[in-house]
């Protein structure tokens, strides 16, 4: 049976699927007490299918097959960040570990969009801004000698952290945030849930405001 809800996107679809569920129910139930019985089954028939049916991998997702092996001496580092990518404090961690050191990149830029636009799927924006964001921070890390690439990932970080680990393997996890008090991630817990789940070592580094390029 598939997870009706892997991030918040789902969740917030979820609460307008059920709310959905039971109005149309009362509606027919208000009319004729069998029409709401028959809105009942059919409903609930729908919603085992919908759960119980395996869900197709999306387009262009990658097959679930081990990462390419390192190379020899190479360190490989998997960044997690969105608005606080470009954070001069974030650049200046990753300068520091590539000193002396073969070192590999993979910065993701999870894609987070307001719960609006997820129930209307518009992503679209969302997916644009943090690619401006992830292609100024790619292009700063290049020019300070860091092999680097980037792609745009799930809109929950967590999510986008266990897809970059079917394809990367690093050695380490470095998660991006803004102080306490101003990072959504960090009231979520993000980063100490990262260190439950995941097998790697996982480093927070701190990106203010004021800091940011």
């Amino acid at each position: 049976m598939r997870n009706p809800v892997r991030n918040e996107g789902d969740a917030f679809r979820l609460v307008w699927f059920t709310l959905g569920y039971f109005v149309v129910i009362a509606v027919a139930a208000k009319l004729d007490r069998w029409l709401g019985l028959g809105a009942f089954l059919v409903e609930t028939a729908g919603v085992i299918w919908w759960l119980s049916r395996d869900r197709p991998a999306p387009a262009g997702a990658p097959a679930l097959e081990a990462p390419p092996a390192h190379a020899l001496g190479e360190h490989r580092i998997l960044v997690v960040a969105n608005e606080t990518v470009g954070g001069a404090s974030l650049l200046a961690e990753l300068h520091r570990r590539a000193e002396g050191a073969r070192v590999e990149v993979l910065v993701v830029a999870p894609a987070l969009n307001s719960p609006v636009r997820h129930w209307t799927s518009d992503e679209d924006p969302a997916r644009r801004a943090a690619q401006e964001r992830l292609d100024a921070s790619l292009s700063a890390m290049r020019d300070a000698g860091i092999t680097v690439r980037g792609e745009i990932g799930a809109d929950d970080p967590l999510l986008a952290i266990e897809d970059a680990l079917r394809t990367f393997a690093p050695d380490e996890i470095v998660v991006s945030t803004h102080p306490e008090g101003r990072s959504n991630w960090l009231e979520r817990g993000v980063v100490e849930a990262a260190r439950e789940r995941f097998a790697v070592p996982v480093t927070h580094v701190v990106v203010d405001p004021v800091t940011t390029a």
